[in-house]
């Protein structure tokens, strides 16, 4: 699918883009959940959280063994933005944690600080997803890559 290239980042500098793969990074290192950064500039949807659900799917997160994945999407030129969990981590997290994260983002987004704010909502992600799907050190692997995608 063209929509999911991964392209020079042109939305955040070297250090910020680091930043925000290394949280993700870290976040696995304590839990068998997935977490995927997808940025583009427009969103092309009305509501972000079926454009992230579409990205969800397109990216194939729900092939997840335990249905742990996670996607941030953010459209930054739109200043949108959503967070979509697979199933078998979005109920036991709960409604209010990924509206709290949500806000966290939000927050971080308008003083314009877009890496602190994503490697925050990275690191709370990683950790709830810890206290359900902790790592098996033993059995884990890396189902998704780490890298932001980007799209246009």
């Amino acid at each position: 699918m063209s929509l999911f290239k991964r392209k020079p980042e042109k939305f955040f500098s070297p250090e910020e883009n680091e930043k925000i793969v290394e949280a993700i990074r870290q976040a696995e290192r304590i839990t068998s959940g997935e977490v995927r950064v997808f940025v583009e500039s427009r969103c092309r949807f009305v509501n972000p959280l079926d454009r992230a659900s579409e990205i969800f799917y397109g990216l194939k997160m729900e092939q997840t063994e335990l249905r742990n994945g996670v996607l941030i999407y953010v459209a930054l030129r739109d200043k949108q933005l959503a967070m979509f969990a697979d199933e078998g981590i979005y109920q036991k997290a709960g409604k209010e944690f990924w509206n709290d994260e949500v806000r966290t983002m939000l927050s971080h987004f308008n003083k314009e600080n877009y890496a602190d704010g994503l490697a925050k909502v990275i690191g709370d992600t990683g950790a709830v997803l810890a206290t359900h799907f902790p790592v098996d050190v033993n059995k884990d692997k890396n189902e998704l890559p780490d890298d932001i995608v980007f799209g246009r």
